[in-house]
């Protein structure tokens, strides 16, 4: 478990707390809550096949078609740190 908590608080740290300016102990209570949701329902995860943990896998895109016509929507979180991206209805 050990293992776990240590990466985890590193890419918490690489990812956010080292590009961003904590004010208070508020801010960087929203901060860490914002990049927990990111983290468990978004972010791409390698060992899960590139799947979030609170997230089924992305159906495959195999019609060159469709793939073509694919448009991917960007969403900012916490003013632009953290970034989302999804397919755009």
């Amino acid at each position: 478990m050990n293992s776990i908590m240590e990466r985890w608080i590193q890419t918490c740290r690489r990812e956010l707390l080292d590009r961003t300016l904590i004010w208070n102990q508020h801010h960087l209570l929203h901060v860490l809550v914002e990049f927990e949701t990111f983290y468990n329902e978004h972010r791409p995860h390698r060992a899960l096949g590139q799947a979030a943990p609170l997230r089924p896998l992305p159906e495959v895109i195999d019609i060159p078609a469709r793939r073509r016509r694919l448009r991917i929507r960007r969403r900012d979180r916490l003013g632009g740190t953290l970034h989302e991206y999804g397919h755009a209805a």
